[in-house]
This record gives structure tokens, sequence and C-alpha cells, in this order.
């Protein structure tokens, strides 16, 4: 539990320091929002759950539900919002449709969680919880720029994907999320994070620590490369 107490003592440090006593979280209905949201309970501080579908894959939007109900259940300190912006999502859909881009949309979700949490963070005076793991954020850059990649605080960021699930396993975190295959959520056709990357995390993980075949580390770097635009700070024009 060494990590785990740590995680929730920098949470809440942190925000103690800088006068923050209510964090808002996104919850996807999978295993990096249900551990760092039930960290976020630990703390004792207030907690704003969000579950925020968007024509979002019936058993996404049902671990999402099974999470927030196990959280109100198991901690005094939390409130749980179901907000659907479908409807916002189909008129901003519509307004663009001059230009149609597939991923583009789909960072488009991201990026209205994005908004809708900090519009949420902001009526309460929130720091906005991240929750990306090291593989997705420093290893292969995946996530939405300014969508999930839009944060206050990432309390995970230094945990490697497997041992997400360590610590999600010792908090008891439903079976339903524990065993659902990794999904980003942002595809109306349930693909999963290893058909979008081609690699499993136990392989990416290898990859990062230089312990993977070659042709695993080609493939890697591959994915990575034009990647590295969110994960290097953006570049500035200095004058002097």
């Amino acid at each position: 539990m060494n990590k785990i107490n740590y995680i929730v003592e920098w949470i809440k440090k942190y925000a103690v320091d800088n006068n923050f006593s209510n964090l808002v979280i996104g919850i996807s209905g999978g295993i990096d929002s249900a551990l760092t949201s039930t960290l976020c309970c630990m703390t004792e501080l207030n907690v704003h759950a969000l579950n925020m579908p968007i024509h979002s894959a019936d058993k996404n939007t049902q671990n999402s539900r099974t999470h927030c109900n196990w959280l109100e259940n198991k901690f005094d300190n939390v409130t749980v919002y179901e907000i659907d912006l479908s409807q916002v999502y189909d008129g901003f859909k519509n307004t663009m449709s001059n230009f149609e881009n597939e991923l583009g949309f789909a960072n488009s979700k991201a990026r209205l969680r994005m908004t809708t949490l900090y519009q949420v963070a902001s009526s309460v005076n929130g720091l906005v919880v991240g929750t990306g793991n090291k593989v997705e954020d420093f290893g292969v850059g995946f996530y939405t720029k300014y969508g999930d990649g839009g944060v206050d605080i990432s309390p995970i960021a230094d945990l490697y994907k497997t041992e997400v699930y360590k610590c999600a396993e010792q908090l008891d975190i439903h079976e339903d999320i524990l065993n659902a295959p990794p999904t980003d959520g942002l595809w109306e056709d349930n693909r999963t994070d290893q058909d979008q990357l081609g690699l499993s995390y136990e392989i990416l993980e290898q990859c990062m620590e230089n312990k993977a075949s070659d042709e695993h580390q080609k493939i890697y770097n591959k994915i990575r490369k034009p990647n590295l635009h969110k994960i290097i700070p953006i570049p500035i024009c200095r004058l002097t």
C-alpha cells in the first residue's frame, strides 16, 4: 500500500497547499479513472465524479455507473454526476461538418469532456484531476492534447499500466472494470487501446525500459514519434 498511500498524501498536500478543498474527475469506466477517483476519495477532500457519455458504448457507460455507485457506497465525500454530452457533441459535429475528420471528431469528444470538468471545477473552486498513466503520458503520448491531457494534476502519471492494475486490485476495484479491455472510449465501434496502438501495455512497458525485441521497439518508436509534440513542452520562440 506504500505507493497508494504516497499518492493519496501527494494529492491532498498539493490541494491543501494551493487552497483547494474540491477535486473534480471524469469517470470513463476504465481502470485508470477508477483507481484515480478512489485515491481522490481517500484524501477525504470533496470529490466531484463525472460520468460524461457521448454516444458511448453501453459497456463503458455501465462500468462508469458501477464504479460511481461503488464510490458512493464506500465514501461520504463524493458527489456523482451523470452529464450526457451527446447532444452537445452532435451540435458541434453538425456545425463543423465542412471540416470532416474522424480522428478530429474523436478528439473533440475528449475536449468537450475537459471543458465540462473545468466548468464544474470553476463552480466549486476545484482541481481537475488527470487519469493518465506513465505509458500513455510519457511513453506513446496516447491521449488527446487539451482533452484528457488538459488537467491540473496527474497523480498516477508515474505508474505503469501494470502497476495501475495492481493498485486497483489492492483497493478492491470492481472486477468488471479490472477485466475490461483498456479503451479510450472515443469510438463507437468498441475498439480497444491495443487495436489502436498495435501493442499491449505489457510490451509497451518493456519498450520504455529497452527490454523489448527489436521488432517491438521499432513499432514503439513508430507510435511514439508522431506524438512527441504532446510529451515535450510547447515550443517557444524566444527573442532573447
